[in-house]
């Protein structure tokens, strides 16, 4: 088997091009380094799935849209990590949340 590693230009291409509305730039960017992180970490590699990936993370502007979506009613993000990953985006209010 032979794998290729993508950088972030490759990564924010293959959204792009699939899925160009799922993550704004800085979302993508947060997340393509979180993975990368995880991946490195466990020590295996992972063959890149856009539709898998956006099945499974959502970008969310701020807590209101997070609850409004959920229909919920957290009073901050560190309620939201007790029930799933939360990916914060430096330097905004945005968060990605694995799906649960």
């Amino acid at each position: 088997m032979i794998v290729e590693r993508l950088n972030f230009s490759q990564f924010h291409d293959s959204f792009h091009k699939m899925r160009p509305d799922n993550f704004s730039y800085d979302g993508l960017k947060t997340l393509y380094n979180y993975l990368e992180d995880f991946y490195l970490e466990a020590d295996k590699p992972y063959n890149l799935d856009v539709i898998e990936i956006c099945c499974e993370y959502s970008e969310y502007e701020d807590l209101k849209s997070f609850n409004k979506e959920y229909d919920r009613e957290y009073e901050n993000i560190d309620d939201i990590q007790e029930e799933t990953t939360v990916i914060r985006i430096p330097k905004s209010e945005s968060f990605i949340i694995q799906q649960f």
